[in-house]
């Protein structure tokens, strides 16, 4: 899988895709990042990739010249290939004013074999970028941020650990806070105590059994899976309920799973 990352800062890469799971990927040649710098394909002595926005208005705006040069140097599938699915690629704006970003997506995006991603910075970036070359907008969060470094750094992070091989143990990806209910339609779970189906992450717990006056549950170390299995689902549901109760409508939720919510909420 590769990554094309466009950006007016491609120093600020150096950093979060030398580490970690992203960079033992690379170096393990499951995925390939190119960070390209939009400076590279202007035409003018200034390097200029940004101008006034039409109408006024406060801020600067990316130019749409340097980022349609730059993406079609790339030679990436025709938009109408990509938007189709016949081409596992696509065109991505980091922007606060795209869709939201989740775990469902990480998941889409990582049953491709390119992803480009176009960092906004400013006011944004000329809208027929958005209209013609990408295929969609995507944010990470009901904030704005500076550019879309970051975003798009949070991007290639989720959606490299989804890759096959990326992770040493291939069950962790599955019963993590998110994960949706794609491993079952795939035969691909992870550990019947394991599973999250869309909820936040049950509590975990490690040695020493007991750290100062606090000992871990009995129930983690008494060797029932099934007990196992009920006490970390009660508890993802009581922590998805405190804090992500939207969640529980996206979920499928057993008789179970509904009986000690209407306990948990009376």
């Amino acid at each position: 899988m590769r990554f094309d990352v466009l950006t007016i800062f491609p120093e600020f890469f150096r950093g979060p895709f030398d580490y970690g799971i992203v960079r033992r990927a690379r170096e393990a040649g499951l995925i390939e990042i190119g960070v390209h710098d939009l400076r590279a394909f202007t035409h003018d002595k200034h390097r200029t990739v940004d101008d006034r926005p039409f109408g006024g208005g406060e801020g600067m705006v990316l130019k749409p010249e340097p980022i349609f040069d730059c993406v079609e140097s790339l030679e990436i599938a025709a938009r109408e290939q990509r938007v189709s699915g016949t081409a596992k690629e696509t065109v991505i704006v980091l922007s606060p004013q795209g869709e939201m970003f989740n775990q469902a997506l990480a998941e889409k995006l990582a049953l491709l074999e390119r992803v480009v991603l176009i960092c906004g910075r400013y006011e944004g970036v000329d809208e027929r970028v958005s209209e013609r070359l990408a295929d969609r907008d995507v944010s990470v969060g009901d904030f704005v941020l500076s550019g879309g470094e970051l975003g798009a750094a949070i991007i290639v992070d989720a959606v490299t650990r989804l890759r096959p091989g990326a992770l040493g143990n291939e069950a962790s990806s599955k019963q993590e806070s998110f994960s949706s209910l794609i491993h079952e339609r795939t035969n691909d779970n992870p550990d019947s105590t394991c599973a999250s189906g869309g909820l936040l992450d049950y509590p975990h717990y490690t040695r020493p059994a007991e750290f100062r006056g606090i000992p871990v549950p009995e129930v983690l170390i008494n060797g029932n899976h099934e007990e196992i299995r009920r006490w970390r689902r009660r508890r993802a549901l009581v922590k998805t309920l405190k804090h992500r109760p939207e969640l529980l409508e996206q979920v499928e939720l057993s008789k179970e799973d509904l009986k000690f919510l209407e306990e948990l909420r009376h």
